[in-house]
């Protein structure tokens, strides 16, 4: 592991946290009232996969930033994305959904600290960028799969 390059800035660590927010209340809708329970879905799914795809982008500008990277995480960068848009075609085509795409992007966000860890093997993060991601991917897959489940 390189030695982390500074340490998080408590404001990313605030918002970080803070964007659980917006699935929680989702899962709060669905608990409220049940008229509420397609629009919960449907924006906790649209807001998981908006996401998901940042998470690439992080990944991709984390990756620019350093000396030198490992190749791998441009494949990595781009795949939230392209697996969130396939995640969106079965709703486009009036097949099985939401469950199926809402455990696609469960799975990808709980694995997604893997590529942290990973590239944390290659290049400096700021010190506590792990565990924010373990903290937050794990947050937001799971209040994700909750929806799956509704």
């Amino acid at each position: 592991m390189t030695e982390p390059a500074t340490s998080l800035d408590p404001l990313a660590k605030w918002l970080g946290y803070a964007g659980l927010l917006p699935q929680l209340l989702a899962v709060a809708m669905l608990l409220d009232d049940a008229s509420f329970k397609w629009i919960a879905i449907a924006g906790g799914y649209g807001y998981a996969a908006f996401i998901f795809s940042f998470l690439g982008g992080v990944w991709w500008g984390l990756a620019l930033n350093a000396v030198q990277p490992p190749r791998w995480i441009y494949v990595a960068a781009v795949a939230p994305s392209l697996i969130s848009l396939a995640s969106y075609l079965p709703w486009v085509r009036g097949w099985d959904w939401p469950a199926p795409s809402l455990w696609i992007l469960t799975i990808g966000l709980l694995l997604s600290p893997l590529v942290d860890r990973a590239l944390a093997q290659a290049i400096a993060l700021p010190k506590g960028w792990l565990r924010l991601r373990v903290h937050l991917s794990t947050g937001l897959g799971l209040l994700t799969a909750a929806l799956a489940i509704a």
